[in-house]
């Protein structure tokens, strides 16, 4: 199979130096024209908390504006898109004159995307894939680094159609990620997806808007407490929905709907297992919103705790914390606002 990676920033560079060295047909493209030059020059270094991701791989990597010389080479059969949520149509659309017959798109982003993939390449050609458990950084071009250590059992790719049936082209795409970690196919994609988000949401706004990191903003009430409020609105939008939902960062969600509604015994259950947690994150892992706005780039909040409040007005679920979460992004990310704790204090 032909692979492409489409804005293969942090996470599309971790996934294509592994589906690389493990001897696929795999283009790295990106828009960051210092990030592709280093790659050709030294490959994809990656560090972080696990030996087996302690490796550096040459990758064939090529600049946006040197897409139109895929033509002359086979057809595309698999394309993940690994851009920020905001960009995939321009990147859909970038790779779509590239593709086989038969070949496919799949979202391997935050947020849900699936929507915009289709309204390019349409819905016969697009999957999707959710991912748990994985934080990555891309902190200097071609170096990539894992925040997250393992979690016994977790997988980390999940696979699935929209129709919910599964697939070779599935399989096939589960298999490619398995080269750099667990990987299984679903038939649940939508309730896997919209439990992504729930993480999203209440992680990354709130990283944004503090400046406190991963494992501290387990162990800190004040963060701790928006995190279950935030995830308690999204749970309840979801279920609306009437998505399947998994179990978020290892909690069952209805418990944590209801520890956000200040039901004592699931709140007493839910901050003790996302204490108990923090363990699984680095001292400087940072939520890729809170890379963003270190970095003075646009953020996904609109694609996450924005469409918690989108998708709630749709269903008549009210969603005041992610609304105030997302307002508070927008104004730290404009400079209105300086992250801190207090920036929180009386949500």
């Amino acid at each position: 199979m032909r692979v492409a990676v489409v804005c293969a920033g942090a996470i599309g560079a971790y996934v294509g130096a592994f589906m690389t060295k493990a001897g696929e047909d795999v283009t790295l493209i990106d828009q960051y024209p210092e990030h592709i030059e280093q790659m050709r020059r030294t490959g994809v270094k990656i560090t972080g908390v696990l030996p087996r991701t302690n490796l550096t791989t040459p990758v064939n990597a090529i600049h946006v504006h040197e897409v139109q010389s895929m033509a002359n080479q086979g057809p595309v059969d698999i394309a993940f898109i690994t851009s920020k949520a905001y960009d995939t149509p321009w990147a859909a659309a970038l790779i779509k004159p590239y593709l086989a017959t038969n070949g496919v798109v799949a979202s391997l982003q935050n947020a849900i995307n699936e929507e915009a993939i289709a309204s390019v390449v349409g819905w016969g050609r697009t999957l999707g894939v959710a991912i748990a458990g994985l934080g990555v950084e891309l902190h200097a071009p071609g170096q990539v680094k894992r925040t997250q250590v393992e979690v016994e059992g977790q997988v980390v790719f999940r696979v699935g159609e929209v129709h919910g049936r599964i697939t070779p082209r599935a399989e096939a795409a589960a298999k490619l990620l398995s080269a750099a970690d667990r990987s299984k196919t679903t038939t649940n994609l939508w309730g896997e997806r919209w439990t992504k988000l729930v993480v999203n949401a209440m992680r990354n706004g709130v990283a944004a808007v503090t400046g406190i990191k991963g494992p501290d903003q387990n162990s800190n009430e004040v963060t701790r407490w928006l995190m279950i409020r935030l995830g308690s609105e999204a749970v309840r939008v979801g279920q609306a929905l009437g998505f399947q939902l998994e179990t978020p960062q290892g909690l069952d969600a209805e418990m944590l709907a209801r520890a956000g509604e200040n039901d004592k015994s699931a709140l007493n259950e839910i901050n003790r297992l996302i204490i108990e947690s923090a363990v699984y994150r680095t001292d400087d892992n940072r939520p890729s919103m809170a890379q963003d706005v270190a970095k003075g780039r646009r953020t996904e909040v609109d694609q996450m705790n924005g469409l918690v409040v989108e998708r709630g007005r749709e269903v008549g679920i009210a969603t005041p914390v992610n609304a105030k979460i997302q307002a508070l992004v927008q104004r730290v990310s404009q400079g209105k606002l300086k992250p801190g704790l207090d920036a929180v204090s009386g949500i």
